[in-house]
């Protein structure tokens, strides 16, 4: 998501931060900025669009000066524009910060603040940071940046510079990543960064911050406190920190290790789906709170009937999302092919909620869609990942996944934080209308576990061998079958689209009980189906669907729980994921799904990130 970079030591920082932000574009972002203290004040230079514009802006006026932190803004609070990029500053124009998190309780925040006395220029939750630490200081930055920090909740890392203490950089992290660059050379200098790949070029020596911890640097060295004492009458603890030497090259560590966006992406889910959830979850009440919803709520909620409209894979989401809210909410749901909704005469008026599914939120046959509903009188909800699209700008309301810009072409983390997304509308909706409390209490318990629960499949995955085996028997078969049931035969349509997009494959997916209604013709011997067969209410039902695959020569992938007592003489290759709510297990069996193609796409030596004939945001009709 968002980049920061940092610089103190004996050179022009504003090249260095530049270079910096060049090397964090993968990462995807909308704004750029930068910071540089000389000793006599502070210099800002930010602008909205992507790094060309920032470049310009620095030659037309430039800045000087041997400090400074850098930004790459992926928007979160407030759209995409100048005023909302990185870095900002408080009311006096000597405290300068960047910030890569979110701030849960921002308007309690603001609010405080504006009593105060204080003005804001943006939108964004980050600028209640830098007003804080104005408030709180007296002596020095980094007390300053502690005692603010006290007040706040949510996750940061956070870089902060003051023409007061000049010459020093202040670094704090609670949940997002942040690192130290130290010498690794005769140079006295000192970086700080969100990703090494931004300072890679010039030390490979860096300290790894952990939660609760601040780094102070300047040019003759750094120090690292532990912040839990602050606050509480105690006193900050110096940390000795490791030094890591780093052995990545640059075009490895843009992907963080990983061989492709795509693996990375899948790897990140576990982080994805929580941020998804984060401060959206209350667990006494049972329930969920989505602020985006608020002011159409009562719409949503005494709406007579939902359709669910998206493409792609954002569509195999929606018909999950048609699954979760007709089983708990009893609200009737349609879900329509944004490509084909507009063009026939849809039933739809003002009682009708409409959930429009994009990624990017610019999906030009889900956007029109999305239009035409609305011109027919209907509440328009945008479940999108990018903030400040025209989805998330048209609609009425709407809910962020809040999954991060997704690089590789085949939808993985996404689609998952728009599961999520739905698991969290189905809970608050059902909860309004006949949900039981201790209900509610076991979907929020059963959602908080599974961050964990995807870490384990991940883990296996690793540890195991079943799926070499699979991509060793099958990654030259010509044709797969892909067969679920209930909630799972959504996810059969995605695995089998998984494996079309990226190894070219021809795949298709059906619910297992239509495989008799014509695609068991197809079943001949060595052919592969994949069973997703979780221990769920309709278990006997496809281990009967099994039967029949096999007892025509098919060869069977069975995708189940942990728990399951299905023969090993039915399958040929098994793999097990954790047991969760019918609801929730999709988010779960989809995952080896996702590797499998992913490692397949691998062995036939296609583009996994960048498929032929395919856009990661498809913006025309």
């Amino acid at each position: 998501m968002c980049g920061i970079v940092g610089y103190v030591g004996e050179r022009e920082a504003s090249p260095l931060l530049m270079e910096g932000l060049k090397r964090l574009e993968y990462r995807g972002y909308d704004s750029a900025g930068v910071a540089v203290e000389n000793g006599a004040g502070l210099q800002i230079r930010k602008k909205a669009g992507k790094l060309d514009g920032l470049t310009r802006l620095l030659q037309d006026r430039p800045v000087e000066g041997t400090m400074g932190i850098a930004h790459t803004r992926w928007a979160t609070h407030g759209a995409p524009t100048t005023d909302n990029a990185h870095p900002h500053h408080d009311c006096t124009g000597t405290i300068a910060l960047v910030h890569n998190g979110i701030i849960e309780n921002e308007d309690v925040l603001r609010t405080k603040l504006q009593e105060l006395g204080h003005e804001f220029e943006s939108e964004t939750d980050t600028e209640v940071l830098v007003h804080l630490i104005e408030e709180a200081y007296e002596d020095n930055l980094e007390h300053a940046v502690a005692a603010a920090l006290t007040q706040v909740e949510g996750t940061y890392a956070l870089v902060v510079v003051s023409e007061r203490d000049p010459g020093k950089i202040v670094a704090v992290r609670q949940g997002a990543p942040l690192l130290v660059g130290v010498p690794d050379g005769d140079r006295d200098e000192r970086f700080v960064a969100s990703d090494v790949a931004a300072i890679l070029g010039h030390t490979r020596k860096v300290i790894y911050l952990e939660d609760g911890e601040l780094a102070i640097l300047d040019r003759e060295g750094y120090e690292t406190l532990e912040m839990s004492g602050w606050g509480n009458g105690g006193a900050p603890q110096p940390i000795e920190k490791e030094i890591s030497h780093v052995t990545w090259d640059l075009e490895q560590i843009e992907r963080g290790g990983f061989d492709h966006f795509m693996l990375k992406e899948i790897c990140e889910q576990p982080d994805t789906i929580r941020d998804a959830m984060r401060g959206r979850l209350l667990e006494e009440e049972g329930t969920a709170r989505l602020g985006g919803l608020n002011e159409i709520w009562d719409d949503l909620k005494d709406a007579d009937r939902m359709v669910i409209t998206a493409c792609g894979t954002s569509w195999h989401a929606a018909l999950i999302g048609e699954y979760m809210l007709e089983e708990h909410a009893r609200m009737p749901v349609e879900v329509e092919y944004a490509s084909e909704f507009r063009y026939r005469s849809p039933v739809v008026d003002e009682d009708t909620a409409v959930i429009a599914i994009s990624q990017s939120g610019e999906t030009a046959d889900t956007l029109a869609a999305m239009r035409e509903a609305k011109r027919r009188g209907a509440t328009a909800i945008g479940i999108v990942n990018v903030v400040g699209s025209t989805i998330a700008r048209e609609t009425d309301g709407g809910v962020y996944t809040h999954s991060g810009p997704e690089i590789g072409v085949a939808s993985t983390k996404a689609f998952t934080g728009q599961l999520t997304v739905l698991a969290l509308i189905t809970l608050k909706l059902a909860r309004e209308r006949g949900m039981s409390i201790l209900e509610g209490r076991e979907v929020v318990s059963a959602l908080q576990e599974l961050p964990a629960q995807v870490q384990r499949v991940l883990d296996a995955e690793r540890e195991d061998s079943s799926l070499d085996e699979i991509v060793e028997a099958y990654s030259e078969q010509p044709n797969f079958l892909y067969l679920g049931r209930g909630y799972n035969f959504p996810i059969a349509l995605e695995g089998a689209l998984k494996l079309k997009e990226i190894s070219y494959l021809h795949a298709e997916g059906y619910p297992a009980a239509e495989m008799k209604h014509g695609p068991i013709a197809l079943i001949e011997e060595g052919m592969p189906a994949v069973f997703v067969a979780p221990t769920d209410s309709v278990y006997q039902k496809i281990v009967s669907n099994i039967q029949e695959v096999k007892a025509r020569g098919g060869r069977v992938v069975a995708i189940t729980t942990e728990d399951s007592q299905t023969p090993p003489a039915e399958v040929d290759h098994i793999i097990r994921v954790p047991r969760t709510l019918e609801m929730l297990q999709p988010i779960l069996t989809v995952v080896p799904l996702q590797l499998m193609a992913y490692r397949i796409a691998v062995r036939r030596g296609c583009d996994v990130d960048q498929p032929r004939n395919l856009a990661k945001s498809v913006t025309v009709e």
